[in-house]
C-alpha cells in the first residue's frame, strides 16, 4: 500500500534501526536500493539521498519519507511534516545552518559581509533568499562538499550545517549566524493523506515509529514496598503521569510500577533500597504509545 522513502547516508543506519525497533524490519540485500518490510501496509521501501526525498514524495512518488527538515526548506517540497524523528529522546539535537567566515576578518555579523562576496554552500535557494532578505549582493556557488575547505582562498563566505561547530572551528572558521535548525522529519505526500485507507496505515506506522523513540532511554521500574514505606518510596519515583499501585493479595506490601530515565536508574536504585523497596526489577521497554 504504503510506498515510503529511506535515508541513504548518515541517516541511513538510525532509520534502519529504528525500523527495525518498531517491528517494521527493512529486508535488504547489500549496496541495493531497494528494500521490503514484511508488513501489508508498506508495499516498497527506497534508500534515497535525502536531498532528493521531499521532492519525490512530493510530487508522489512516495507516499512517506524520512529527510531532514532543511532538505524539505531547500527544495521548498509541499509535503505534510507528521513528526520529529529524533531517534533518540536524550541525545538528538538539532543541527544549525549557519552562515561563517574567516576567524580572522574584520566581519562579526551579516550585515558586514562586502557586496559581491562569494559564497559556498550546499543550499543555495536558502542561501539566496536569506541574502536577498537582508539585502546583500552576493554570490552564490553551489558546493559538492568539502565546502568549509574553500574558504578563504576560493570563496569568502560559507553557509553550511553544524551541530557543534568543531569542523567549523578546525578551519579556522567563526560563525557570525544562524539561517534556521533542521531535525530529521517524517513526512507524507498530501495527496496520499486524502485516501482513507493511506491515511490509516500513514497514522499506525508513524504511531509504531514515535512509540520506538519515546520508549529509548526509559525502563520499566517494579518494586514491592511495605505500607510503611510507601509514601517514602512514591515521593522520590518519577512518573510519566502517577506510579501504578496495587496491594498484593493478603499482604502489607504493595507493588509500584513506574517508568524511569535510564540514565538516571544508577542513582535511583540505592536510594529505592534504601527507603525499603524490596524486589526492585528492571525492565527494558520497546515502546511507549501515547
Amino acid at each position: 500500500m504504503l510506498k515510503i522513502a529511506i535515508p541513504k547516508g548518515s541517516l541511513e543506519e538510525k532509520t534502519i534501526e529504528l525500523f527495525k525497533d518498531a517491528d517494521l524490519s527493512i529486508l535488504r540485500e547489500s549496496r541495493n536500493y531497494f528494500g521490503k518490510v514484511e508488513d501489508p501496509r508498506i508495499s516498497q521501501v527506497r534508500f534515497l539521498r535525502p536531498q532528493e526525498i521531499p521532492v519525490y514524495v512530493s510530487e508522489g512518488y512516495f507516499d512517506l519519507g524520512i529527510s531532514g527538515y532543511d532538505c524539505i526548506v531547500e527544495t521548498e517540497a509541499d509535503v505534510q511534516i507528521l513528526a520529529d524523528l529524533p531517534f533518540s529522546r536524550a541525545t538528538s539535537k538539532p543541527v544549525k545552518m549557519v552562515v561563517a567566515v574567516p576567524e580572522d576578518s574584520n566581519i562579526n555579523k551579516p550585515e558586514d559581509i562586502p557586496d559581491g562576496s562569494r559564497v559556498t554552500t550546499e543550499f543555495p535557494n536558502i542561501t539566496r533568499k536569506y541574502f536577498e532578505k537582508i539585502g546583500k549582493s552576493v554570490k552564490v556557488y553551489y558546493s559538492h562538499g568539502a565546502t568549509e575547505a574553500k574558504v578563504p582562498d576560493i570563496m569568502d563566505v560559507v553557509v553550511d550545517l553544524t551541530e557543534t561547530g568543531e569542523t567549523l572551528r578546525r578551519n579556522r572558521l567563526k560563525i557570525i549566524d544562524v539561517i534556521l535548525e533542521s531535525t530529521t522529519k517524517l513526512f507524507a505526500n498530501k495527496e496520499s493523506l486524502k485516501d482513507s485507507s493511506k491515511r490509516k496505515a500513514i497514522e499506525e506506522i508513524k504511531t509504531l515509529l514515535l512509540g520506538v523513540i519515546e520508549a529509548r532511554g526509559r525502563v520499566l521500574l517494579s518494586m514491592n514496598v511495605h505500607k510503611d514505606n510507601l509514601e517514602r518510596v512514591i515521593s522520590v519515583l518519577p512518573a510519566m503521569k502517577n506510579p501504578t499501585v496495587n496491594q498484593l493479595h493478603e499482604s502489607d506490601y504493595f507493588e509500584i510500577v513506574t517508568v524511569a530515565e535510564k540514565a538516571n536508574v544508577n542513582i535511583l536504585l540505592p536510594m529505592l533500597k534504601e527507603m525499603g523497596a524490596e524486589d526492585i526489577l528492571e525492565i527494558p521497554i520497546t515502546k511507549i504509545i501515547k
